[in-house]
């Protein structure tokens, strides 16, 4: 037997599961822990979810600057990048989409 599909709204307006989160603040992905082979593309699927206007702060243990450059292939224009913390053990950056 299948589950039954449920519809998910698009974009929706507050963070409403049970797990008691709440969707303030600007949101910290730390990549350190991530391994490499799929680091680039779970800061892309995060990226995913910020919304207009909207931040992360990107914690790594370098300057990312291929990520970065490879962000702005995808969605040129789409990110401004502020250097919160320029290492030299941790880099911390600020990314805005416009």
């Amino acid at each position: 037997m299948t589950e039954p599909t449920r519809t998910l709204p698009l974009a929706a307006a507050q963070h409403e599961c049970a797990c008691g989160c709440t969707d303030e603040g600007v949101p910290a992905l730390d990549v350190r822990s991530i391994p490499h082979a799929v680091r680039h593309a779970a800061v892309i699927g995060a990226l995913g979810a910020i919304p207009s206007g909207g931040s992360i702060d990107l914690v790594a243990h370098h300057d990312p600057v291929p990520l970065l450059a490879q962000v702005d292939a995808r969605e040129p224009g789409t990110w401004s990048v502020t250097y919160l913390e320029r290492g030299p053990e941790v880099w911390t950056l600020r990314l805005t989409r416009a």
